[in-house]
């Protein structure tokens, strides 16, 4: 992986390999990783700089400042690394990966304060290397933190997409994942499953995917049909769009939209082969699973008015309870059951999440 750090294409491919032999990945993180491949612990550690637009020697910058002290907040990382000499863009690039999770989760946040923290960190070492301590103590010891912007982080999908930007896959998640259960309960069907099913005969079964990439073709006829490359939690796998399915579908076999496919599949050797006979949004097959109850995991009190906002705002047939756990001092969660049914889909799902101070939301 080192040797082809700079080529996300293999990356990608070593990464399935990584994940087929069971070994685990740790994420990009500027208090765990180096800039290059490393192994902890018989798990990967994801190097700073295999990330795109960053280089190898700026991240070197990261881990010489580190040290064998862990970063403690995202005003300590500026001021003890020289965010001038990085540069904006592999910051950026840093916080879509997730690499400052561990001083903030918020992605979104963190993206949009970079300025400030560039700003703080070349007010930083500029007062360092005049040598001129002020009267409150050493230099720069008197220059004010900045303070970040107060926002919601991403959405799920829109932290994903700023992920894959960063990394050129998928690292931490998959566009799908929030939607499987509702499928489940749809008889959409993983690749994996799809593939054990194709093991005895020629089958038609439905199938979830976000579409990556499409090439089109022209037939001997003049008929254009199409090779659409996919994904789900499972795998990658490329399906046939014949000129039919393909005229009546091309708006939704877009690069980054996710779909859900029915295909005839069928095995040729050890090749799955998956014909197209129709695509629908998968927003559309997702709501008709209904609402499910969920239970919303808050990490402070601030986050009640925001979740109070936009359920206020939501609409929608389909309803169900929800559950509030908070902690108390003692660490005991304590259920609060909400009076009234609000409409919970996949996207409202991705919403809550994304509410500042929301820790987690699970389906009971």
């Amino acid at each position: 992986m080192n040797c082809d750090i700079h080529l996300t294409d293999k990356l990608a491919v070593y990464k399935r390999e990584v994940d087929k032999l069971g070994l685990k990945t740790v994420a990009p993180c500027v208090n765990a990783s180096l800039a290059t491949f490393t192994v902890r612990d018989g798990a990967i550690v994801y190097g700073l700089g295999a990330l795109k637009n960053v280089g190898v020697d700026a991240m070197n910058l990261i881990v010489q400042a580190r040290q064998n002290k862990p970063f403690a907040t995202l005003f300590d990382f500026a001021r003890r690394t020289d965010l001038k000499r990085i540069g904006k863009r592999p910051l950026e690039m840093l916080a879509r990966a997730g690499a400052f999770d561990q001083l903030d989760p918020n992605r979104a946040r963190v993206f949009e304060g970079l300025d400030a923290l560039v700003a703080y960190s070349a007010a930083i070492h500029e007062a360092a290397a005049s040598a001129q301590n002020s009267l409150f103590g050493s230099a720069g010891a008197d220059i004010p933190e900045p303070r970040l912007p107060f926002r919601d982080d991403w959405l799920p999908t829109e932290r994903l997409a700023q992920e894959h930007q960063a990394v050129g896959f998928y690292l931490s998640g998959h566009p799908l994942d929030d939607y499987m259960s509702a499928l489940k309960r749809q008889k959409v069907e993983t690749l994996a499953e799809v593939s054990v099913k194709a093991e005895h005969g020629p089958c038609i079964a439905r199938i979830a995917g976000s579409v990556s990439a499409r090439q089109e073709r022209k037939s001997a006829k003049g008929n254009r049909f199409a090779f659409v490359q996919l994904s789900d939690p499972t795998g990658l796998y490329e399906v046939t769009c014949f000129s039919d399915v393909l005229e009546a579908s091309r708006s939704l076999l877009e690069p980054g939209q996710n779909v859900i496919l029915t295909v005839k599949a069928e095995l040729e050797g050890e090749t799955l082969k998956l014909l197209a006979q129709s695509v629908a949004p998968i927003d559309a097959v997702a709501d008709r699973a209904g609402a499910q109850d969920i239970r919303i995991h808050l990490a402070r009190p601030e986050a009640i008015p925001s979740l109070a906002s936009l359920l206020s705002k939501i609409e929608g047939r389909a309803k169900a309870r929800i559950t509030l756990c908070v902690t108390d001092d003692e660490g005991r969660e304590i259920d609060i059951d909400l009076p009234d049914s609000y409409p919970v889909t996949t996207q409202i799902r991705g919403a809550i999440k994304a509410v500042h101070g929301v820790l987690a939301v699970e389906e009971i």
